[in-house]
């Protein structure tokens, strides 16, 4: 019967992968770790030495156990004052290797989650993501610049005082040797312990970062309707069940320190006892000077041994945070690029969705068997009540998600045989709710594309009608705004983000979902000026919901539940006094 696999063993080894490529460094700390380890375990020998050959030998000259005393004493400084020079090399040795393998860790994971596709974010709360590349990856820090370099320096320490031991008493060696398993085992049921209790808090801690994210970006709507104390009791549900996580952790930790301090009275206690009759008995080897260096022996392994129960506890943490670390970074993304992409460079702006059905969820189909062509430089609204599936065809278009069935095609090729960041380089998209950053006007145009120069963007702005209130700011295009573009209304974030769009030059395809909340007279007038730019000598997808644009558009499709139930332009639609016209009529009523 096969053994199970050893989870930790496989996540330190994948850990080990990180720090592969600072070996030469690892090699010179490993060689202080040993200097070190090796110069203070000498120092109870020199003990054995005072107590025997200047203490209690009183066979010797006086003059000679004086000069030997001075000797062992100067010895002692020396080597202690070199030991602890080490140990400061040593340190910041080890601390600057497990920032730059923790750097490259946090890199590695926040590029996984740039390529993770839309689905998984759908799913997953940003409070846990954050939780992974924030909390997980401190403990892992804190694990990797201290406990690494500590285990191993204790364990060397470790077994450099059972080399020791042997050497000055074999007997009294075996005697602790038969002391320790009990401890060993009780520890290690402790640890077990320990790594279910830091799995659950980490769980819990996702879990409460998730609705603190939550309910800090809804807060509007909390206050809106009245929901303050039902947010409060959920926060406090989940807060309580942290505490009482944390509760457990402790609980199992603080067992550590009394059963070491424990172990460590009874063996010198047994030690001392034993050492002591066979000194008294005599005939054997053991000496006053030995007796008295293998207890200082005992006090120092009980130190690297406490020690590395206390690191025992923080390597389960850091296990359970590099667990959720990797299977991060071990989640397929799903939309992936092709191995052999095929160029965008010379394809033109026909586009063709042919039986394409999508879900977001198992057994939820969102568009249903959907077929369509675009030629190029036509202007293509779609209309459909909410949830029709409008914003799924763009969501497609830019490869955010894959079709399910069907497929879809530019210039002729499958989207699936481009890589996605060629295909979106000449796609330029605004959606409904335009993402608003934390930094100046001119950076949340360019979004620090570095070929785009203060003219360019001040170009794209102006084309779009965003130069004049850019200007009314405060600082004008250096003006920092504020996360999700607080301070500015519906109608001047759009046309932020048709900044952004036309300053990114998509010489493909524009693809713009339309704001559905009420923008005043003037703005919508600006937006539509601006739509009309953008699309010019462009195929363009609108998901419309202004009666200008649906207007003006060379071809409507109109979506219902999932499903294309008709298309044409304007006119053949209004003409046939189906649906269409139903949805057309609603939209010029005016809303009580």
């Amino acid at each position: 019967m096969s053994r199970p696999k050893n989870p930790s063993r496989g996540l330190a080894r994948r850990l080990l992968r990180y720090a592969l490529p600072y070996w030469p460094w690892l090699l010179l700390a490993l060689v202080l770790v040993l200097t070190v380890s090796a110069s203070i375990n000498y120092l109870p020998v020199l003990i054995k030495h005072l107590t025997d050959q200047c203490l209690l030998d009183t066979s010797a000259p006086a003059a000679t156990r004086i000069h030997l005393l001075g000797q062992i004493s100067l010895t002692y400084l020396v080597i202690t004052l070199i030991g602890y020079i080490l140990r400061y090399a040593q340190g910041l040795l080890t601390v600057w290797i497990g920032q730059k393998i923790v750097y490259d860790l946090r890199v590695d994971v926040f590029h996984k989650a740039l390529r993770m596709h839309q689905a998984w974010f759908d799913r997953t709360p940003v409070g846990t993501l954050l939780t992974r590349v924030t909390s997980d990856i401190e403990r892992l820090q804190a694990f990797v610049t201290d406990g690494v370099a500590g285990t191993v320096a204790d364990l060397f320490m470790l077994f450099g005082i059972m080399g020791y031991m042997l050497l000055i008493s074999p007997r009294l060696s075996m005697v602790l040797f038969l002391l320790l398993p009990p401890l060993f085992a009780l520890l290690f049921f402790v640890n077990h312990k320990l790594r279910n209790a830091n799995r659950l808090i980490r769980k819990r801690q996702a879990a409460l970062n998730a609705l603190t994210q939550e309910d800090i970006t809804g807060i509007t709507t909390i206050q809106l309707f009245n929901r303050e104390s039902a947010a409060r009791s959920e926060f406090d549900e989940r807060n309580n069940d942290l505490r009482l996580a944390h509760f457990e952790e402790v609980r199992w930790f603080s067992i550590y320190f009394p059963v070491i301090e424990t172990g460590q009275a009874v063996t010198i206690a047994i030690i001392l006892a034993a050492g002591g009759l066979w000194l008294l008995a005599g005939g054997t080897p053991l000496t006053a000077g030995a007796l008295i260096a293998f207890l200082a022996y005992i006090r120092d392994f009980f130190r690297p041994l406490g020690s590395l129960s206390d690191k025992a506890g923080s390597f389960q943490i850091a296990m359970a945070s590099a667990e959720r670390l990797f299977a991060l970074m071990d989640t397929p993304e799903e939309v992936n690029d092709p191995d052999v992409p095929q160029p965008t460079d010379k394809i033109d702006g026909t586009i063709a969705f042919e039986n394409v059905s999508f879900a977001y969820t198992e057994n939820n189909p969102v568009l249903r068997n959907i077929s369509f062509a675009v030629e190029p430089g036509q202007v293509l609204a779609v209309v459909g009540a909410t949830g029709s599936g409008k914003t799924t065809i763009i969501n497609l278009i830019g490869r955010y998600y894959d079709a399910k069935e069907g497929r879809i095609t530019i210039g002729g090729t499958d989207i699936r045989d481009f890589k996605k960041e060629d295909l979106r380089k000449r796609i330029g998209t605004v959606f409904q709710d335009p993402f608003i950053f934390a930094a100046s006007v001119a950076d949340n145009i360019s979004l620090l594309n570095p070929a785009l120069t203060r003219d360019d963007i001040v170009r794209a702005a102006t084309a779009v009608n965003a130069d004049s209130f850019i200007r009314n700011l405060p600082n004008g295009y250096d003006t920092e705004l504020n996360e999700r573009g607080g301070g500015l209304s519906l109608g001047q974030k759009q046309l932020l983000a048709m900044a952004r769009a036309l300053a990114q030059n998509p010489d493909l395809l524009f693809v713009l979902d339309e704001a559905t909340a009420s923008i005043d007279t003037a703005t919508e007038l600006l937006i539509q000026d601006a739509l009309g730019k953008l699309v010019k000598n462009r195929t363009s997808i609108v998901i419309a919901h202004r009666l200008s644009t649906i207007r003006n558009a060379d071809r409507i499709l109109v979506m219902r539940h999932g499903e294309l139930v008709d298309s044409g332009n304007h006119d053949e639609l209004m003409a046939r006094a189906g649906y269409y016209r139903n949805l057309y009529e609603m939209l010029q009523q005016p809303v009580a």
